[in-house]
């Protein structure tokens, strides 16, 4: 079943396919060969190992948000200041308002949008693998916090911490121990 049954005749939608079956599988190969630079940019490079490792070593952020956040901030030196990546990521709201209006706290429009989606995803990961950010996410949502104010609050502490182990020059500690009730 696909979205065109019904609307175009077998045959149109068979030659179709098969048309953009080689472009798919262009991209695809493409796709693989960059993934295979990026990833021996990396492992070339002493400095770039190392950041790239202290990255990493949070979890919630695997190889495709470390190696954005890699990009983005330039190795960490164009961007040095973790909040201004987490508003740079739109992971902070902000207060529109006026002398007359004080308006509801809310995202940037003008936000690294496809950052934002993997750290959305990473915090995803994060509240499934971190005892400690689950009990945040579940405790912030029992309270009648929206549900995506707290992921964005998670994609925030993820940026924290990232810039913290950078910072550091050492790789992420779990220090967490869960309180038994």
């Amino acid at each position: 079943m696909t979205d065109s049954d019904g609307f175009i005749a077998k045959k149109a939608h068979h030659e179709a396919k098969k048309s953009c079956q080689k472009t798919l599988d262009a991209l695809d190969k493409d796709i693989k060969q960059i993934k295979l630079d990026i990833e021996s940019t990396i492992q070339n490079d002493p400095y770039l190992k190392e950041l790239y490792a202290y990255v990493e070593s949070v979890k919630g952020v695997g190889p495709a948000i470390a190696t954005e956040l890699l990009i983005i901030t330039n190795e960490f030196k164009d961007i040095t200041d973790p909040k201004k990546l987490a508003c740079h990521a739109g992971v902070v709201p902000f207060v529109y308002s006026s002398s007359q209006y004080k308006g509801k706290a809310k995202t940037s429009n003008k936000a690294n949008k496809p950052l934002k989606a993997l750290l959305h995803n990473g915090a995803m990961s994060a509240i499934q693998h971190t005892e400690e950010l689950k009990a945040y996410y579940v405790r912030k949502t029992a309270e009648g916090k929206n549900e995506m104010l707290v992921i964005n609050n998670i994609c925030n502490k993820l940026i924290h911490r990232v810039f913290a182990c950078v910072q550091r020059k050492e790789k992420y500690k779990d220090f967490y121990t869960p309180t038994v009730a």
